[in-house]
């Protein structure tokens, strides 16, 4: 059996010799990393190929490109590919379809070496490794033919250091000890759904509920104490042996946008889960209390109000929100009666900061920067602040044909000008390092018609940086801007502000565990902003907060279907969490 010592202490020749099959028909890699020897660990060595792969000219990255077979291709079908690319296809059925699929994927492998000049390149093992199903491998394809050359020549390579990664694992008999597990169970999760065909998890639905209650089964299970308490959070509790020990709280949330992706949130339940089961069978107890915690709500579908599981636990959530009503006119009180809880005992459920040590949170990071670096775990340094904005634009509605361009009052042209102007503002390569960005998400122009120049016109704003004073400049550069457009254009505007949330930094001591945990895994510690909210930004209300984000494959799409990962990616993140809490020391005041 083939392991990383012995792959550290052979001579060049040999280390090529032994990888020759991890890339197709492409030694050098293996060639060129073998002087960064020795490793640390796997993920060290799976990271230092990249770089190389990385590190080739464009040439050399294109030869590797079309090195790989087609799926199904002409090759398969005449029995010459290399042992793995074999294995791979036939794992997936690829070698085992009908005339008919044969011919669909000839096509597709036809349309897209014309359209790219290279073959189409999928793990088709999957990112559990135990293969895709045939029709996924085929929406897969028909979905990146849409790409651009650049970036699916981007994605290729990235496809590539996914298949290595796996061929590295088979030939180092690597046996992930965490990372199938939990992905395992975020597949069983996402079958519960509000909707019949993807997933929906809203507050209090049926599907929530049950989620819920697998959830507290599972940490039951795990030799937790546990329970749901009266907003429908699920807590875990792993007692120390110490019985007057503090707690360190984790836990992310496990609500879901609509039709969203099954690792946002749940991912940042599970890999504690699995981490407090190891421990549990060893018999480990650490020297402080874990909390491990499901936020019944972060994502706001139902009754449009955000953070309601993590607020409880701070002592911030606001009683007046068990008024609202979501779209059949159900109140939040009524709904929480009926599912048993008692609103009564919100208030009980705020944690004593004097006896919490801290809050970590590991999350999907729902972008695409990680994966553009081959990194598998980055260490959070803020949540972006938000400032949102509805805004109304009133000009006035006259005829299409009749009305010369020179006298118009159209809205709608009102609002593209805001729309590129917001676009050009935060794209400032001055403020790319906090984070800013800015959105235009929704746009309407209501009662329109084809004939009809738009006297009305309503569209949303969205502008988040990691540095408040950063978010803030380009809030009000945006605003006067509108103001300009819309007296230029003889158009009113009513702007109503919805959201102001200000950044959250991470705590510098913790962030230096997490990134120490990373750095002993044998990955660098890479530090990035979060755009996105999370359950830790209420978190901060209480105690000091830190994340630790994993990569999110297909281009760092979230808050969608389409959204990955890999058992890979999971099993470092709990490896690492797992170092972090075994090494963790309390803050000294």
């Amino acid at each position: 059996m083939t392991t990383l010592s012995a792959l550290n202490g052979c001579d060049e020749a040999e280390f090529g010799a032994t990888l020759a099959g991890i890339y197709e028909h492409s030694a050098w890699i293996a060639q060129r990393t073998a002087a960064r020897r020795p490793f640390a660990s796997v993920a060290a060595l799976k990271l230092a190929l990249r770089d190389t792969v990385a590190a080739a000219s464009i040439d050399e990255q294109l030869s590797l490109i079309r090195a790989h077979p087609e799926l199904a291709g002409k090759a398969a079908l005449a029995g010459e590919l290399t042992p793995e690319s074999t294995q791979e296809q036939a794992a997936s059925g690829l070698l085992l379809g009908s005339a008919e699929h044969d011919a669909a994927l000839h096509q597709l492998n036809a349309d897209y070496r014309r359209k790219f000049g290279f073959p189409f390149i999928l793990a088709v093992k999957g990112p559990d490794g135990k293969g895709l199903a045939r029709q996924a491998i085929v929406d897969t394809f028909v979905r990146r033919l849409n790409n651009e050359r650049e970036s699916e020549m981007a994605e290729c390579l990235r496809q590539i250091d996914r298949i290595a990664e796996l061929r590295l694992g088979a030939l180092l008999w690597v046996q992930l000890a965490f990372g199938p597990a939990i992905l395992q169970r975020c597949d069983d999760l996402a079958a519960w759904s509000d909707i019949e065909d993807g997933l929906t998890c809203a507050y209090l639905t049926p599907a929530h509920r049950r989620t819920a209650a697998q959830l507290l089964d599972w940490m039951v299970e795990a030799g937790m104490q546990a329970h749901i308490d009266a907003v429908g959070n699920v807590v875990g509790r792993y007692l120390s042996s110490q019985a007057d020990a503090k707690t360190l709280l984790t836990g992310s949330h496990y609500d879901s946008v609509r039709d969203g992706g099954k690792y946002d949130g749940r991912l940042g339940i599970l890999v504690q889960l699995a981490i407090v089961e190891h421990l549990h069978a060893r018999g480990e107890r650490l020297p402080f209390h874990l909390e491990v915690i499901g936020f019944a709500e972060e994502e706001g579908v139902r009754f449009q109000s955000t953070f309601l599981g993590s607020n409880a636990v701070t002592g911030q959530f606001d009683l007046a929100l068990l008024d609202q009503v979501d779209v059949e006119g159900i109140s939040m009180r009524r709904v929480l009666t009926d599912c048993g809880h008692d609103v009564g005992h919100i208030g009980a459920i705020a944690r004593d900061p004097f006896e919490v040590l801290g809050f970590v949170e590991v999350h999907i990071e729902q972008g695409p920067v990680l994966l553009g670096h081959g990194l598998a775990l980055g260490v959070v340094t803020a949540i972006a602040g938000s400032s949102r904005y509805l805004v109304e634009l009133t000009g006035l509605a006259s005829h299409a044909g009749t009305t010369p361009m020179t006298m118009r009052r159209d809205a709608a042209a009102a609002a593209a000008e805001i729309v590129l102007m917001v676009e050009a503002r935060c794209s400032q390569t001055s403020c790319q390092q906090a984070s800013l960005v800015g959105t235009v998400g929704q746009l309407e122009v209501p009662n329109g018609s084809v004939n009809v120049i738009a006297g009305h016109c309503t569209l949303s704003l969205d502008i988040r940086a990691a540095d408040d004073a950063v978010r803030l400049a380009a809030v009000q550069d945006v605003l006067d801007a509108i103001a300009a457009i819309c007296a230029r254009r003889h158009i009113d505007a009513a702007i109503v502000q919805v959201v102001a949330a200000p950044a959250v930094p991470c705590a510098p001591w913790l962030m230096e565990q997490l990134g120490a945990a990373v750095e002993r895994a044998g990955l660098p510690r890479y530090d990035l902003a979060s755009g996105a909210g999370h359950d830790a930004m209420a978190m901060a209300k209480l105690t000091d907060v830190a994340m630790l984000f994993t990569r999110c494959g297909n281009g760092g799409i979230s808050h969608n279907r389409l959204e990955t990962m890999t058992a890979d990616d999971a099993d470092i993140a709990a490896q690492v969490l797992l170092d972090f809490l075994r090494a963790f020391k309390p803050r000294q005041l």
